[in-house]
């Protein structure tokens, strides 16, 4: 292969081995469950809910379960690695997909920094259980220091691969599940024996009341998460479609019965030394609450229960330390982040640099964050946040790209079961405040990084990596600060009559002109192809230029090259900041999802410019100009941009206000008022009048009465030009401009001028972001 066919290669994609099964998909989200939230976090959580604990475990299942339906659904319908992130990416706009593999990957890493000190506490307290100690390291340090050493332990077994890493969580997690099934056993038997320890544990139910249950709720919610690690392994997975869905539902079959159990035995088995209620002696025990009620019931349970905690943060930590990484790598393959995170080991075929900036997260976090009820705050907050969105990105999916996705499981009572999820989860993330206010503290600066690193990095790379590549730029350049317009030069038998509107609209403000040609290329080709068909357009550019030149115009040339007309265009308006795009029209377009032409109605929407559209032989200057008014306020706009096209001798441009006959002969005299005084400034005798100060250009101005599209119709006849402005307001209807610009400009014959003016930075984005949910006729991306 020469080199000049090696550069115009495809790039090969990046895939990951599909050798994970149901069994082993099942058990890694049961691994990333039973974790903290039971060593832990029970005790903990018993003593801010009371014996409510179990109510809590309980509605923690049910918020949990309306979420994982969503992610069964995404799951099964685009098994990728990424998971959460990924579906973001593709069900909401712009920064939102960063934000969530950012807030993903965050989450992982210090839930995985949770499990390493929680299994380094139990480790410790295992050590002092059998004489050894600390070996005369001071308790924060040793604990620091194992926890880091088992971090490392997990990043080489997932370095090893999936097959190894399944197998690793299989054999701890059923270890686990074992011993906490003795626990439970045991602690049945004992409340079996002595039946009156229930009345005196469950006598006061819910001593904090619903905060506390919600607070609770909130506190555990790290430990139902890992039906989001079942996902991460989507492209791994043997027939994902069918397994990732029944995976997520098992796993939650599993875990949620056996919190519930292990919250019914805490409260009702322990029987307190001093007398105290049984949660509040769990709260004060903290992260050993679990361990301490062992002591009481459970056979050998100091030692069964230390080596379920060490097994249940082990597992935990793997899973974890698998999802982040995950998550890293989907970013980087997305160019969100620097391209090492979308390396694969050639060997292993695993995400290698990823795993350890991964693995550098996880360390951090244990070294700088001890606390362990605010670490699990932190990854409870980021995780709800997340849900959240992904909550929100099924909706947008399921509306944009349903019918061409290959669902192996889909939502009952949609929308409903997202939206009641998203309002529980702000529920649960806002009560958090009160458990841990360092954890929003925390993940407010978490996010506010990550918004500069999007807004001063990834948002760039993604620009790059989408924008047209521009193969030549000739002349001067374009200065972005100053006033420009932008004409797309595709056919050239309309040239001049876009050049004369592109010189009338310089005569209104001194600027520069920007001449772009594209070359398109087939999906199917990529877009380096059309530097071979740069000559062929230059003939068409230099005429262009001279006519230009011509007018006493400046011409910058471009020629871009791309899949769609539509992405150059947008492109060049948003890398230049051009003020107006000045294109041709001809007539009605034959789809009938569009107004004006899927090109023109996505340069409208897409970039923020001024965009006119003309229609026909325009002459300029024009001696009669037409320009309905649709509100007095608009008048001065639309009346500036007409003046400089009507100077000849005798011209003159009226501005039509069509009102309701309801209307009294008041009411329209004011709206003439009010119309005169807005193009006030406008209707003066220009420098070159005659003696007599008669004006070379007149406004005249009409009120009529009837039905706005006929009215309009019928006073055309009488002119040369008809210059009609749109609002962007009909994006919502999916229409670029209304129903009725749309019929006027279908049913007269005079040439015609379509206006759209550009709208201020933030009503813009904001549009932008209806626009993105209401629009359904799209590919799915990638």
């Amino acid at each position: 292969m020469s080199a000049q066919q090696a550069a115009r290669a495809p790039a090969p994609t990046t895939e990951l081995s599909r050798d994970l099964g149901l069994f082993d998909i099942t058990m890694v989200g049961v691994a990333a469950m039973i974790g903290a939230g039971i060593f832990v976090l029970t005790g903990i959580a018993a003593g801010v809910a009371g014996p409510a604990l179990i109510v809590a475990f309980a509605l923690n299942g049910v918020v949990t379960l309306l979420t994982a339906m969503v992610y069964a659904e995404l799951g099964s319908a685009i098994p990728e690695a990424g998971g959460g992130y990924l579906w973001v990416r593709q069900g909401l706009p712009g920064g939102n997909a960063f934000m969530a593999g950012w807030m993903s990957w965050f989450a992982h890493a210090v839930a995985g920094s949770l499990y390493a000190l929680g299994f380094a506490a139990y480790l410790a307290e295992t050590l002092h259980l059998i004489g050894i100690g600390t070996f005369g390291v001071p308790q924060a340090i040793f604990t620091k220091a194992i926890a880091v050493a088992i971090a490392l332990v997990f990043i080489y077994i997932n370095f090893r691969g999936a097959s190894e890493t399944g197998m690793a969580g299989n054999i701890v997690t059923m270890g686990k599940i074992a011993i906490i099934g003795v626990f439970v056993v045991s602690g049945i038997a004992v409340i079996l024996g002595e039946p009156e320890r229930l009345e005196e544990a469950f006598r006061d139910f819910a001593p904090k009341g619903l905060t506390g249950i919600f607070a609770a709720m909130g506190l555990t919610y790290i430990a139902y998460e890992g039906y989001e690690v079942i996902v991460q392994t989507g492209e791994e997975v043997r027939d994902p479609r069918r397994n990732v869905p029944k995976a997520v539902f098992l796993a939650l079959l599993i875990v949620v019965p056996i919190y519930i159990l292990v919250a019914f035995v805490c409260i009702g088995a322990v029987q307190t030394p001093d007398g105290s209620p049984t949660w509040q002696w769990l709260g004060e025990h903290q992260e050993l609450g679990l361990l301490r009620a062992a002591e009481q019931f459970m056979p050998l349970g100091s030692i069964l229960l230390l080596v379920g905690a060490l097994f249940s943060t082990m597992s935990a930590l793997n899973a974890t330390t698998y999802s982040s990484t995950r998550v890293s790598f989907a970013m980087g393959r997305d160019r969100n982040l620097p391209d090492l995170f979308g390396a694969v080991h050639p060997r292993t075929r695993t995400p290698y640099l990823a795993l350890a900036l991964s693995g550098a997260l996880i360390i951090g976090l244990v070294v700088f964050i001890p606390q362990i009820h605010d670490v699990a705050a932190a990854a409870d907050i980021m995780f709800l946040l997340l849900f959240m969105q992904v909550n929100v990105a099924v909706i947008t999916i399921r509306r944009k790209y349903g019918d061409k996705l290959a669902y192996g499981y889909l939502t009952p009572f949609f929308p409903y079961v997202p939206i009641v999820a998203i309002v529980l989860q702000l529920a649960l993330a806002l009560v958090l405040f009160k458990v841990s206010a360092l954890a929003w503290f925390v993940i407010l600066g978490w996010l506010g990084s990550g918004l500069l690193i999007y807004h001063f990095y990834a948002s760039r790379r993604e620009l790059e990596e989408e924008v047209t590549p521009v193969l030549v730029e000739e002349r001067l350049r374009v200065d972005r600060e100053g006033f420009s317009v932008l004409v797309p030069v595709a056919n050239p038998n309309t040239v001049d009559n876009l050049l004369g509107v592109a010189d009338a609209i310089l005569e209104t403000q001194p600027g520069q002109l920007v001449l772009l040609h594209v070359i398109t290329v087939p999906d199917q080709l990529p877009v380096s192809v059309g530097r071979d068909f740069v000559n062929d357009v230059r003939p068409v550019m230099d005429d262009t230029a001279r006519k230009a030149e011509a007018l006493e115009m400046t011409p910058n040339a471009l020629i871009r090259v791309g899949h769609r007309p539509a992405d150059a265009i947008i492109d060049t308006v948003r890398e230049h900041r051009c003020n107006f795009v000045v294109m041709g029209w001809r007539g009605q377009s034959s789809d009938p999802r569009t107004v004006v032409g899927s090109n023109i109605d996505r340069i409208v929407k897409d970039s923020n410019a001024n965009v006119v559209v003309v229609r026909g032989d325009v002459e300029l200057p024009a001696r009669r100009i037409l320009v309905p008014v649709q509100h007095p306020r608009h008048g001065h706009l639309m009346a500036g941009l007409a003046a400089p096209m009507a100077v000849a001798e005798g011209a003159y441009i009226e501005l039509l206000h069509v009102v309701g006959e309801d209307l009294t002969p008041h009411e329209r005299a004011a709206r003439a008022a009010e119309l005169k005084q807005a193009i006030s400034s406008l209707d003066r005798p220009p420098a070159d009048a005659d003696a007599d100060g008669r004006r070379k250009q007149r406004f005249r101005i009409r009120i009529a009465t009837g039905e706005v599209v006929p009215t309009i119709v019928e006073h055309s006849r009488e002119f040369d030009l008809l210059m009609m402005g749109a609002s962007r307001e009909s994006w919502i209807r999916r229409k670029v401009w209304g129903d009725k610009t749309f019929r006027i400009a279908n049913s007269v014959d005079c040439p015609l001028m379509l206006v759209n003016l550009r709208t201020g930075r933030l009503q813009f984005n904001v549009s932008q972001f209806f626009q993105f949910f209401w629009d359904t006729e799209e590919e799915m991306p990638g």
